[in-house]
C-alpha cells in the first residue's frame, strides 16, 4: 500500500470535494496525508488521516477579487492571491513531502507555489480542480464570460474573434506570475495560462458530462470522476422535522464574495409563495436580515438532508453547491457573481437543468420567476445527476490515482525539473 499525501489551498470548497477521494484511498488501505486549512484538521483526523495545517502564511493571504469593479480586475486580483500564496505554499509542500516521504502527492489546482513543488520534486503528483476548467478548445467557447457554446457560422465566428481578447487577457495576467514562480525553483517556463493544466501527470476533474460541454480534444492527463460529495457530519436542526412545505435552499460562497444581497433578494422573492426557504451562509454571519415567516437562515446546516426535500436551489453558481443539488436531481437557479461562477451558471442554463440570472440583475421579482422556471426543470437535473453517477465519483478518483501514478511510477531519485513538455 501506498502513502499518498494531499494539500489543498485555504478553502473548505476544495477540502469538502477531496474529502471522499481520500477517504477512498483510505479505505483501500492507502495512508493518507494531508495539510489543509487549521480550522479542519481534526475533521480529518476523525477520518483517520494524518492531518497538518498548511502554512499560517499562506491562509492569512486574502483572495479579495469581490472587491474589483470589472471582470479583468477581478482577475488580476485573484491572480496577486494566488501568487502571494504560492511564495509560502511551494516551500510549504516541500516541508510536507520532507516530513511524509509519500509514494505520491495530490495538490490542490489552485495552489501554484505547491503545483510546482510537486513537479520539481520529481516523484508521481497529481492535481484536482473543482471548477470549471479553462482549457483551450475550438470546440466550446472562450472562458470567463459564460458564453453559450456556439450554434451555427455566427457563433463559431464569434468564438474566433472573440477567443484571443479573452484569452489574451488570462494570458497576461497569469502566465508572467505562473513563469515567476517556476523560475524560482528551476523549472520550464509555460507558454500559455491553461498549460498549468496540462503539466500535472493526472488532473482529477470533479465533473462530468452533460454539464460539463462536451469536445472530443481533452487532454490526456485529464480524468472526469464527477463532483464528489461530502459535507461535515451534523444532525438535522430539531425545527427541520416540523416544516411540512417543500424546501428551496439559498447558497452563498464559502470564501467570501460579499454575495450576501442573494439571500436578502430570496427572502423577499419567495416570501409569499408555497416554500420553505433555507439560507446558509459560510462565509460570514447571518446579517440582520428581515427573516419572513417561511424562512430560516443560519451560519451553517448540512445540505444533503435539505437537498432531499428541495424543489430548488438557488445558488451564487459556485461549482461545489451548484453540483451537489444537480447530482441529487435538484433543478438549480444560479446567480453569479464572479470568479468561475458565470461558467457555472452558464452550464446550468445550457444542460437545462435550471436557470441562470446574473448577479447585476438581481431583483426579487426577478429572482421569483427564475426560480419558478426552475422548478419546471427537475428532467434536465435528473440527466445531469445520470451524467455524475456514470462519471463514477470518489472511486473513480481513486482508480486513476491507483492506476496513473501508484502501479507505475518510479519512487523519485532526482529534484531536478522534468524536461519541458511537447504540447
Amino acid at each position: 500500500m501506498a502513502r499518498v499525501l494531499a494539500y489543498t489551498s485555504p478553502s473548505r470548497g476544495h477540502l469538502f470535494p477531496l474529502t471522499p477521494i481520500l477517504d477512498e484511498l483510505h479505505r483501500r488501505g492507502h495512508t493518507v496525508s494531508v495539510r489543509t486549512l487549521a480550522s479542519q484538521v481534526p475533521l480529518m483526523h476523525d477520518r483517520g488521516f494524518n492531518a497538518s495545517p498548511i502554512s499560517a502564511q499562506v491562509e492569512a493571504v486574502e483572495i479579495d477579487d469581490w472587491r474589483a469593479r470589472s471582470p479583468q480586475k477581478a482577475l488580476a486580483a485573484a491572480v496577486r492571491g494566488f501568487c502571494a500564496r504560492a511564495e509560502f505554499d511551494a516551500d510549504d509542500l516541500r516541508q510536507a513531502i520532507s516530513d511524509e516521504q509519500p509514494d505520491a502527492v495530490l495538490v490542490d489546482i489552485n495552489s501554484w507555489g505547491a503545483l510546482a513543488a510537486a513537479e520539481q520534486w520529481g516523484g508521481p503528483w497529481a492535481a484536482f480542480c473543482p471548477y470549471p476548467l479553462a482549457v483551450r478548445s475550438p470546440q466550446v467557447p472562450p472562458y470567463g464570460p459564460g458564453f453559450s457554446p456556439a450554434r451555427g457560422p455566427l457563433g463559431r465566428a464569434r468564438d474566433r474573434l472573440l477567443r484571443p481578447v479573452v484569452l489574451g487577457t488570462i494570458e497576461k495576467q497569469m502566465v508572467p506570475p505562473l513563469n515567476g514562480i517556476r523560475a524560482g525553483l528551476g523549472l520550464p517556463e509555460l507558454s500559455h495560462a491553461d498549460d498549468l493544466f496540462r503539466r500535472p501527470p493526472l488532473l482529477v476533474y470533479l465533473t462530468a458530462e452533460p454539464f460539463e460541454y462536451p469536445r472530443d480534444d481533452w487532454p490526456d492527463n485529464i480524468v472526469m470522476v464527477g463532483p464528489c460529495d461530502w459535507e461535515p457530519p451534523s444532525e438535522p436542526p430539531d425545527w427541520l422535522a416540523g416544516i411540512d412545505q417543500p424546501l428551496v435552499l439559498v447558497t452563498t460562497s464559502s470564501e467570501f464574495q460579499d454575495d450576501g444581497r442573494l439571500v436578502k433578494a430570496a427572502l423577499e422573492a419567495l416570501s409569499d409563495q408555497p416554500f420553505h426557504v433555507i439560507a446558509t451562509l459560510p462565509s460570514g454571519e447571518p446579517a440582520d436580515y428581515q427573516v419572513p415567516g417561511n424562512a430560516h437562515v443560519e451560519r451553517f446546516l448540512a445540505h444533503g438532508p435539505l437537498l432531499d426535500r428541495a424543489v430548488c436551489a438557488v445558488t451564487h453558481g459556485g461549482m461545489g453547491a451548484t453540483q451537489k443539488a444537480l447530482a441529487r436531481g435538484v433543478p438549480v437557479c444560479a446567480v453569479p457573481f464572479g470568479r468561475d461562477q458565470l461558467e457555472v451558471a452558464r452550464r446550468v442554463q445550457v444542460a437545462e437543468a435550471g436557470t441562470r440570472l446574473p448577479a447585476s440583475r438581481l431583483t426579487a421579482a426577478r429572482l421569483r420567476s427564475k426560480v419558478a422556471e426552475a422548478i419546471t426543470m427537475s428532467d434536465g437535473a435528473a440527466r445531469v445527476a445520470a451524467g455524475f453517477k456514470a462519471a463514477g465519483g470518489p472511486p473513480a478518483a481513486a482508480d486513476a490515482i491507483e492506476n496513473r501514478l501508484l502501479a507505475t511510477s518510479p519512487a523519485p531519485t532526482t529534484t531536478q525539473a522534468h524536461p519541458p513538455r511537447v504540447t
